[in-house]
């Protein structure tokens, strides 16, 4: 697996798309925009941070190639996944006069994708835009499926709606400037497909962390498209979350309350995710879900990958109350899911006295 391209179809009768995987995609970004679109008004959402590498790269692409670009560049970070910067967007696509058929290409990290998506979703009730993702976590996860929206002060992705892109178009060179911490926040991800739904791709994480930490293309490529056929199959199966696309919030109920917790600062997303991707083993194990040796093999990978197993709050009650504004309670019940082997989970709500047990315990051990 070289640099050749690499397809990868998401089936959702009319709003199927390809994910495709190639080496220097970045490059010919303004000849694919024909196959999904007929407009020539676009718009190239981007963060500071992304803008500085390749938002040049891209203007003068579709210059060249006719197209009308309108760049709209956002502060970066999950802090600013708000609806007042959805109002930013939207101030630009109506000033800007775009269209129903005007596009929107999200050229970014996951915050930039989901912004992005929401704008699209909600302008004139609806307009397309592609994926561009440039880090880890988006390649593998957050732009495939559909899945937009913005954070709320009491809970990560309250605000939102499906709205699934025209196509996502993955170049894992771009992965190069990313920084090592977001890299490694990325793989979160990456581990949590071969826990829910792949056990020889857990395997096979196992004995390829130090060539994927050294960014080795083969092992890179490797382990995008095979998070995105994970990812691509368990869409297609539930677009919009009623059954089992639920595994793929493994280490999210935990992960997702230590980021608000910590205000959307202290911890990225993965990170977050990392650390709940153990707790979340840990809290199945003491549910008689799985065994220690699972859950051994779930914090050794974690923290292989360079990631952390440890608390980020002393508190149970804070941990559980953050965890109550979670978008997946369900009738005032916490679902979470829960390991029963590598590659195999099962979806359970999880009560107040059995979560405040195990947390008296575990804060007390290695995870405190």
């Amino acid at each position: 697996m070289g640099r050749e391209e690499q397809r990868v179809p998401v089936s959702l009768q009319a709003r199927s798309y390809n994910i495709v995987i190639k080496p220097g995609l970045i490059a010919d970004i303004a000849k694919r925009l024909p196959s999904v679109t007929s407009a020539k008004h676009i718009g190239i959402v981007t963060d500071r941070h992304v803008s500085k590498h390749y938002l040049h790269v891209v203007l003068a692409q579709c210059e060249r190639a006719g197209f009308y670009a309108t760049p709209i560049v956002l502060p970066p970070g999950e802090k600013n996944k708000t609806l007042a910067t959805v109002g930013r967007i939207l101030d630009v696509l109506a000033k800007e006069r775009f269209e129903r058929k005007s596009l929107l290409v999200a050229l970014g990290g996951g915050v930039v994708g989901d912004i992005t998506g929401f704008a699209a979703a909600i302008y004139q009730r609806g307009i397309p835009f592609v994926q561009v993702p440039t880090t880890l976590v988006a390649q593998v996860d957050s732009s495939v499926g559909g899945k937009t929206g913005v954070d709320h002060r009491l809970g990560k992705n309250l605000i939102g709606a499906f709205h699934q892109p025209k196509a996502v178009w993955i170049d894992p060179m771009l992965l190069r400037t990313l920084p090592k911490r977001e890299f490694v926040a990325g793989l979160a991800e990456v581990i949590k497909y071969g826990i829910i739904a792949d056990r020889k791709f857990f395997t096979y994480l196992e004995r390829a962390m130090p060539a994927l930490l050294s960014l080795d293309p083969r092992a890179v490529m490797q382990v995008v498209k095979r998070s995105c056929e994970i990812k691509a199959q368990v869409v297609g199966e539930d677009e919009q979350e009623s059954d089992r696309r639920r595994i793929l919030n493994y280490g999210h109920t935990i992960g997702h309350a230590l980021e608000a917790l910590g205000g959307y600062r202290s911890l990225i997303h993965g990170e977050a995710v990392g650390i709940g991707l153990v707790l979340e083993a840990d809290l199945a194990r003491q549910q008689g879900y799985c065994d220690s040796k699972t859950v051994d093999r779930i914090r050794s990978l974690v923290l292989a990958a360079g990631l952390s197993d440890c608390l980020t709050s002393r508190s149970g009650a804070k941990v559980w109350s953050a965890m109550q504004h979670d978008k997946k309670v369900s009738q005032g019940k916490v679902v979470g899911v829960w390991p029963e082997a590598i590659g195999r989970v099962r979806i359970e709500p999880v009560e107040e006295k059995a979560f405040a047990a195990w947390f008296r315990k575990v804060s007390d051990g290695v995870g405190a």
